[in-house]
Parts: C-alpha cells; structure tokens; sequence
C-alpha cells in the first residue's frame, strides 16, 4: 500500500444504519426529496432524470472531502440506496496517518479579501497562521511572501515538476508561498496528492489565477497582503469503503467500482459516476442474473487513493474469478463552458477531447460496439489505467472497461451539478448497460 500508512486496523462489519440516523443534522426536505428518487430510480435506473435526481443528491452533501461530514452522509446514503435495492452491505473500515482539516481561508489584498486553499500539505505548525507581509519583488525574500505561478498541464495529481518549481520558490527563503495555477477556469484549481507526501517547509497558499492582478500590482506597489488560515491536523483519521454484492453463486464476477471523496462538493467531477454506479446496482439486481457483481464505493482518491488500495489488498475477487472489472472515474458526463463577453456560459455539450475510455484488449470489440454513442478518446492496455483504474490494473485484473476524463471546473471549488443533465448522463448509462448485458451474459 504505498501511498496510505494505515494506523490501524480495518475491519468490515455488515451494515445496519438507516440513512434516517443521520436525518438531525441534514434539511428534512432533503430527506423527501431523495425518497422520490429512489422511487424513479427503481421505475428506471437508466432514465435521465433519475441519473441526473441522483447528481443533485450528491450535490446537496456540501464538500466531500476525505473525513469531511459531507463524505459521511454521502456515504450514508450510498448504503442505504444499496441496500433498498437488494444487495448485501459492508463497510470496510480503515483509518489514515493524516488529514488536514480546514476551516476558513482568506488573503486580503488592500480592499479586497480573497477566498484561497492551502495545497496540501501545510506545516503541521503552521495549520493555523496569520501573515501581514509584502510581496517579494526580487532580492531577500526572508519574512516576506514570494508569488509563484504554474501552467496548467490538464493532470490531477502533483508530480515532480511541480515540486520542483514549489522547491525553487521555498529556496528563497519566503515566509509562506502564494502560488497560482492556471486553470482556464481562473478559478482555485489543487492538485491530488500522497499520504507518504511530506509537509511543505512554509506554507504554499493558492491563489485563483483570476485574482493574479491584484498579486502583481501588490507587489509592485510593495504593499503588504493578509493571509489569514484556520485549521487543523488529525492522525488516524477514521474512513471507509462500502461494499454491495449480488451473490447469485454464478462463475462470472463482475465488479464496479467509483470513488467517492473529493477535494471539493466536486458535483460534475464525482456526481455521474457514483449515478452510473447506482444505476448499475439497479440494473443488476433486476436484469443482470447470470453473474455475481460486488460494488465498490472507495473513499481517501484525493489523498492518495488509499480506500481503493485497501480493497485489493483484502476484499476484492482474485483476478481469474473477475470477468470484467468496470470503473467509474471522474468527469464522465460533463458540459462545456465558454466565455461570453464578460460572463462564463455553460454550453450542454460534452467536450469528446476531454473524456476518455480505458479498455483492456479483451473488452474493446465490446467497446466498438456498445459507445458507438459515447463519443471520447480510446485508451487501450497500459495507457488506459488511470486514476484508480491505475490500481486495478497493477493488481493483475486482465479484463477492465473504465470512464474517465477532466472538465472546466475540474477540482476546482465552484463544480456543481449544472455542469451535467440528464441527457449525457442517459446515454452514457445507456452504454454500460448495454455492455453489461453482454459480459453478464457471455
């Protein structure tokens, strides 16, 4: 498990909580409004509508961020959809070395205050911090903060060209580091990174690129900025995985898999593959009978993947007794945002460059003829294990269908559920289960 110290150990339990336990603390009417779509999900788990009912449930958790209280109702929720339509439930517990919890950040620069994020991780001494100090502009940067400025090359995680230009910045001996990364977007865009990631020596604090004039005119000007960071570190951060199977006592195994936690509310990075995944659940109960299915609903992708990591180590089917292994990644389903003069519009397109299916050579011909609706990017083998399919396929599992992609506001904090509907969310549905009949049934 290289990217998770796990603290101690896990254990799975047969679920028993009813959703409506954690119903004190949530809106009733969020409550009403979820048992309807459950009542259209099982009418028809593969209709727009129902997808997109499902999209806006997850949107409504607030952030879902790895031991946030939104991942825990997300969860809740998950088991308790699960469970109504008939799978068996477990959860399998575990905890990770750290997490960085935090709860309000802000730069003011002269009239204006900034929203901003710490890029994990900040110092452990500095998890609460205030700093009034100017900008570096050249020459000792001692006591002072110095702006830093990166390209954004359409990944998710921090890889060693960034450390590298954060390490640079560090070297001039700032006091902490503002550090913008160019999102088209403009808006807060943080990269996905390791348990085994050490902290950063002073605190790197992003900044939207959009508010990058407002840096630079700071520091011209030598006017002193206000950072101003609340937060905390806990060990041993308690999480977990939820497991659903359908055990028909078949030869053909089919498991589905998506994460659920996110830097973020994340609603279009997260929010159709975790529909996909229950309307597969669904699906399979009442039309899928020829094979076993587990689900697996992972936690921690944001820190490092360590809820994915756990279940091949311990609970998932070994490789020969998998016929397919499909995969619900990020930003499946998702629309396309342009400029219109001064304002951002959303376009209800799907951008095929941006989206990607990963397939193992023994699944393409289903692929030909299953997406021929789908339009994305074909990665085939090797290239197609990305993200936590990246895991599966390390694990040895030959047979894989995976979905995957980025979109405007990817991993950034505004992605919310009017990036998606019902429409791209049907047809892509529509796919899976088309193939899902196909491999259920070989």
């Amino acid at each position: 498990m290289s990217y998770f110290r796990i603290a101690l150990t896990f254990v799975v339990v047969t679920w028993t909580l009813p959703f409506a336990a954690v119903a004190q603390t949530a809106d009733p009417s969020l409550h009403e409004a979820r048992d309807v779509k459950i009542s259209q999900q099982a009418v028809d788990p593969l209709a727009g509508d129902a997808l997109y009912a499902d999209v806006e449930t997850y949107d409504s958790f607030g952030i879902h961020r790895y031991g946030s209280v939104g991942i825990q109702r997300a969860m809740d929720w998950l088991a308790d959809r699960l469970r109504t339509d008939g799978l068996t439930i477990e959860e399998q517990r575990f905890s990770i070395g750290k997490q960085y919890f935090l709860d309000a950040a802000s730069l003011t620069v002269g009239d204006k205050t900034l929203a901003v994020l710490p890029q994990w991780w900040i110092p452990e001494d500095k998890a609460s911090f205030s700093l009034s100090a100017p900008i570096a502009n050249g020459g000792d940067a001692t006591g002072k903060f110095v702006r830093l400025h990166i390209p954004y090359d359409q990944g998710a995680y921090l890889n060693k060209t960034h450390r590298e230009l954060i390490a640079g910045a560090i070297a001039k001996h700032p006091a902490a580091v503002l550090l913008s990364i160019g999102h088209p977007s403009g808006e807060i865009f943080t990269y996905n990174v390791a348990q085994t990631d050490e902290p950063w020596p002073v605190p790197v604090i992003l900044v939207a690129a959009k508010d990058e004039p407002l840096l630079e005119a700071a520091e011209t000007a030598g006017a002193s900025v206000s950072a101003s960071v609340q937060g905390h570190y806990e060990k041993g951060v308690a999480g977990r995985n939820l497991i659903g199977r359908l055990d028909r006592g078949k030869d053909r195994t089919v498991v589905v898999s998506t994460p659920v936690s996110s830097w973020f509310t994340s609603t279009c990075e997260r929010g159709p593959g975790i529909a996909a995944f229950l309307a597969t659940a669904s699906y399979a109960a009442t039309s899928l009978p020829d094979a076993n299915f587990i689900f697996v609903a992972t936690t921690g992708h944001e820190i490092g993947h360590g809820g994915m990591e756990l279940f091949l180590h311990d609970k998932a089917p070994k490789p020969d007794r998998v016929a397919a292994w499909i995969h619900y990644g990020a930003s499946l389903a998702c629309y396309q945002r342009v400029r219109d003069g001064g304002d951002w519009r959303i376009v209800p397109e799907v951008d095929a460059k941006a989206r990607f299916i990963g397939v193992s050579a023994s699944l393409a011909a289903t692929i030909d003829r299953r997406f021929q609706d789908v339009p994305a990017v074909r990665m085939q083998g090797d290239r197609a294990a990305i993200g936590e399919l990246r895991d599966v396929f390390a694990a040895g599992y030959p047979n894989f269908i995976g979905i995957f992609g980025l979109h405007p506001l990817f991993h950034t904090p505004i992605d919310r559920a009017a990036m998606t509907g019902p429409a791209p969310l049907q047809v892509v549905m529509g796919a899976f289960a088309a193939a899902l009949d196909e491999i259920a049934k070989k």
